[in-house]
């Protein structure tokens, strides 16, 4: 029951405390009513004044929005009210990149469940969901994507007070052998193969195409920071103030929107360096135009980078057909460089979030590379595998030689 007119400004949430919570609780009194409504806070009832204020600060935001009206049950808040909500004031917060493909997940579960509420999409319709979308010919790393958004709503609408529990979202199981990873990094003789036939491509703007393509070899950017990346003050710039050429990122011109002084790598550096003073001026990758001459988009720039790939015949992901791609090369820069970095370090080149992202690319090592690393510092000590071949041959026809020398004297 929603109080309504002059009744919802005489609400008052109080915290209240209950010896079998764990955490401290907020109620009010129904103006119509008088039944006591209570919520969990969310902060746990230590009896410290910090978690006391945090409380009170969680009662003061649930009362301001049944004052203004924003509070529904959980259990009775539509599908609709909850889309505008979120679309409203959660997705413009989101990077564009994001936000799109946020806006589609919600798309699919309209066509193929089609909610009245929001409490309808559970465990059971989110599983029935994924059957859907498997017939409709999605792959599974497509499926994952979707739940991915679906998963980071629902616990918004979780965190505000829109729904009051979070559905279990069983995420698609990889199959033995099989990976979400939709590409690989590329080899250096699949980009030279790449190189070679940009003229092909773009027979018209080869070298710029060129010039780009090392660019994103060399610097393990993002295809979007790619674009961004300026000689002068912008979102994403060179800094050539301190002792070594470094990258500044402004919080809104990166995935990780944080403002960022990083470096770079030596070859990058030394390749961008290259450039005469006086062209270090505006954009660093000039990418010219389809036919206006202005700046040209980012997806055309990822499909052009794809059709060069396919040119060269580079094919990531034989499974969907996929042919080398802007992220293929930034793959390639973080698995070469680590074998020569330590982890927090390529997490700093990569700027993940997580450890646990960067350390994928130290598994997929060439486990020939790592042998020849292992090997090179080993030092063989008696009988082992390392002296059983070659080199054990010759010592053994040494030994025999001694043999017939003694026989003879």
């Amino acid at each position: 029951f929603q109080p309504q007119g002059e009744q919802m400004s005489e609400i008052k949430v109080y915290v209240v405390e209950f010896g079998d919570r764990n955490h401290y609780q907020m109620q009010y009194a129904d103006p119509l009513t008088r039944r006591k409504r209570t919520r969990s806070t969310g902060v746990e009832r230590t009896g410290r004044k910090a978690e006391r204020t945090a409380a009170e600060r969680a009662a003061a935001k649930w009362e301001s929005a049944l004052r203004e009206g924003r509070y529904a049950e959980p259990s009775r808040i539509l599908w609709a009210d909850f889309r505008d909500r979120y679309e409203a004031e959660k997705l413009p917060s989101l990077a564009p990149r994001t936000a799109e493909p946020a806006s589609a997940a919600l798309n699919h579960i309209e066509t193929h469940i089609n909610p009245h509420r929001l409490a309808d999409v559970n465990a059971a319709t989110l599983s029935t969901l994924q059957a859907k979308l498997r017939e409709a010919g999605l792959k599974e790393t497509t499926i994952a994507g979707h739940l991915a958004h679906l998963k980071a709503a629902l616990s918004w609408a979780v965190s505000v007070g829109m729904l009051a529990v979070m559905p279990k979202v069983s995420m698609p199981k990889r199959a033995k052998g099989q990976t979400f990873m939709r590409g690989r990094p590329i080899t250096a003789e699949e980009f030279d193969r790449m190189l070679a036939k940009v003229k092909v491509a773009r027979p018209a703007d080869a070298s710029a195409w060129k010039h780009y393509l090392n660019g994103l070899w060399l610097s393990g950017l993002r295809l979007g920071e790619s674009l961004l990346l300026a000689w002068d003050d912008g979102k994403l710039a060179v800094d050539l103030t301190g002792k070594h050429p470094r990258l500044r990122i402004e919080a809104e011109g990166e995935k990780g929107h944080k403002d960022r002084l990083l470096p770079m790598t030596p070859d990058f550096a030394e390749w961008l360096l290259s450039t005469p003073e006086h062209d270090r001026v505006g954009l660093v990758f000039k990418l010219p135009g389809l036919l206006t001459g202005k700046t040209i988009s980012q997806k055309r720039v990822s499909r052009i980078i794809s059709t060069i790939g396919e040119k060269a015949g580079v094919v990531v992901n034989k499974d969907e057909g996929k042919f080398a791609s802007a992220h293929d090369l930034r793959r390639a820069f973080l698995t070469r460089w680590a074998p020569k970095v330590k982890p927090a370090t390529l997490q700093l080149l990569a700027r993940h979030e997580t450890i646990e992202t960067t350390l994928r690319y130290y598994v997929a090592q060439d486990a020939d590379d790592v042998a020849a690393e292992l090997w090179a510092t080993h030092k063989p000590k008696g009988n082992t595998l390392a002296n059983s071949g070659s080199g054990a041959a010759a010592e053994d026809e040494k030994d025999d030689a001694r043999s017939v020398d003694a026989n003879n004297g």
